[in-house]
């Protein structure tokens, strides 16, 4: 039996988050990928874990979307095995990540992965050359039959469906540009996708070494699949554990790691780092009140992680060229700890290429 302290430990560790610095082709996190979304996303996940960013270019890294649609970093030289890991596990599980635009294709007696194939092939043909997202989007909609099709309020428009649209592009064969807004897509230059991911990127075992222990629904849930597709491929070699009474499961490689010395780091986590991605969300914050401030509909804050527990949440807050982190502790926090998270906002505004005007502590 271990308890959620343990847990969180093993997750620190697992995803370096005590790692002072390390290589891309060390860094544990870009194996299930690291989601790209907002000012302090994928790279500034790296960062947090020692990597050096300040010389990151398109050929160290490739922006794809993958995982529940959204953008993520991977190593470049992995993209083959990316793209086969990425792969949905079935026709019903490609239907449950394209959501509501399953419907009209079933109804047309349009298999799933077949409608994949379809636009992925349409868009490979469109995107001979860099081609910016609302182009594609548009050319789409002209050579694609009804199912595929919804009518955008916003827009006053009829687009492709968005998940399709984004599921497919990994398997035309591309990427996002990086720092492109709006994105960008390109033909990722020698694509040749893997037959099998092979055990380090597969994501099932990926979400145990990197967030277990954990049930099968909590890869599902992050996956988007179901749960019976997650269970049926349940790795052999995964071990129960009971974590505060509730069963759970464990690489057997990483059940030591589970046990071992506590850790203590501090570090300012952007709003969507994979520690936060976690779908055992009272594991992480077991103050309801708290989760819902960590986790809002909208406008997520990132998180303090201070000696293997979320002290606080985080915001930047930007006016010209001055630049200032609030911190909203949880908790009262020792000099020393507060002495770190400010030399985390220093990092943080040297990542953004800003002056640090000060940390302001709500407490």
């Amino acid at each position: 039996m271990v308890d959620r302290r343990q847990v969180m430990n093993f997750r620190v560790r697992a995803q370096q988050l005590d790692r002072a610095r390390g290589s891309l082709a060390a860094t544990a996190v870009l194996d299930i990928g690291v989601q790209d979304t907002g000012p302090d996303g994928g790279r500034w996940a790296l960062a947090t874990r020692g990597v050096d960013v300040t010389a990151l270019t398109g050929d160290d890294v490739v922006l794809l979307w993958t995982v529940r649609g959204a953008p993520h970093l991977y190593r470049r030289a992995d993209v083959g095995v990316v793209a086969a890991a990425v792969e949905p596990f079935s026709d019903a599980d490609a239907g449950k990540r394209i959501y509501d635009a399953a419907k009209p294709l079933k109804a047309a007696g349009i298999g799933i992965l077949a409608a994949l194939d379809e636009v992925a092939a349409r868009m490979r043909e469109i995107v001979r050359t860099p081609t910016v997202k609302g182009e594609v989007s548009g050319r789409l909609a002209e050579v694609m039959p009804e199912p595929y099709l919804r009518h955008c309020r916003p827009c006053d428009a009829i687009h492709l469906y968005e998940m399709p649209f984004r599921l497919a592009a990994v398997r035309a064969g591309l990427e996002l540009r990086l720092d492109t807004s709006p994105p960008i897509l390109e033909r990722i230059r020698g694509f040749r996708p893997a037959a099998a991911p092979g055990d380090r990127f597969e994501l099932i075992r990926a979400y145990l070494r990197l967030l277990g222990p954990a049930t099968p629904k909590h890869v599902a849930d992050y996956l988007d699949a179901p749960v019976k597709e997650v269970k049926a491929r349940w790795p052999g070699d995964a071990v129960e554990v009971s974590v505060d009474g509730e069963t759970r499961w464990l690489l057997a490689a990483d059940e030591a790691a589970l046990t071992s010395a506590e850790v203590s780091t501090t570090r300012l986590l952007g709003p969507f780092d994979l520690f936060l991605q976690a779908k055992d969300r009272t594991t992480l914050v077991p103050d309801a009140a708290r989760a819902k401030e960590l986790w809002p509909v909208l406008g997520r804050p990132g998180a303090v992680l201070a000696d293997g527990e979320l002290a606080g949440a985080w915001r930047p807050r930007k006016s010209g060229r001055s630049f200032t982190v609030a911190v909203q502790p949880w908790r009262k926090l020792a000099g020393s700890t507060r002495d770190a998270v400010v030399a985390e906002a220093e990092r943080l505004a040297a990542y953004r290429g800003v002056p640090l005007a000060g940390v302001d502590f709500a407490d």
